[in-house]
């Protein structure tokens, strides 16, 4: 039986690098399409939020392209997501930037702030500290380099599954200065800090990763 060629939505919200994200979907066999329309957004098989930029930028072009409404709704039906860089970001509860607070879209509790590190921004090729039984990073390598560029990061992780038939979250650590959230795998919900479509075969890898989860 030939298997399906699985949809992929990349959310067109005016933050991001969609055409690099639809590129490197693409490339690993998925049929892509860069959209904001509701409709298509919710029927695909996986959305992909992009983010580049201030956290509060990406969260007001998010809510007037009504994303922050298609992430909970295709949350709600177990679809999933998949967060990048400050699309990552903003899924948590909050972001200070500059001193300046801006609610997030509170899928996890805590803020991303400013990384303390000798060297901001984190820009380059980082190795993560990848979470057991992962499905994102499923075959790859334990010294797997993916291209990081981002002056805020969580680095605090306080959300626990909530009843016992819940699979906990898994989340990947990796450090610049000091530790940070670099990956969460949550139920539909998965998001990275790094940027897949810039990491070259690994990232490939990894996006391959997620479209077999879909």
């Amino acid at each position: 039986m030939t298997r399906r060629t699985p949809s992929v939505v990349v959310l067109d919200y005016g933050f991001g690098n969609v055409r690099s994200a639809e590129r490197a979907l693409a490339h690993v066999g998925a049929n892509v399409e860069i959209t904001r329309d509701y409709d298509r957004a919710m029927e695909a098989d996986g959305l992909l939020v992009p983010g580049v930029g201030a956290f509060a930028a990406c969260m007001q072009g998010l809510r007037a392209a009504r994303g922050d409404w298609i992430v909970g709704r295709r949350l709600a039906g177990g679809r999933p997501v998949l967060g990048i860089c400050v699309g990552m970001q903003i899924l948590f509860e909050r972001g200070i930037e500059h001193g300046v607070q801006t609610e997030g879209l509170d899928e996890w509790p805590g803020t991303v702030g400013p990384l303390r590190a000798p060297v901001v921004p984190h820009m380059g090729w980082n190795t993560v500290n990848a979470a057991e039984d992962s499905a994102l990073f499923a075959g790859l390598d334990a010294d797997a380099r993916f291209y990081f560029v981002h002056s805020y990061a969580a680095q605090e992780w306080t959300f626990e599954a909530t009843s016992p038939a819940m699979r906990p979250p898994q989340v990947t650590w990796a450090t610049h200065g000091e530790p940070f959230v670099a990956a969460v795998e949550n139920g539909p919900l998965r998001a990275t800090q790094f940027h897949p479509e810039k990491s070259g075969d690994v990232g490939a890898h990894l996006l391959t990763n997620w479209l077999g989860t879909l």
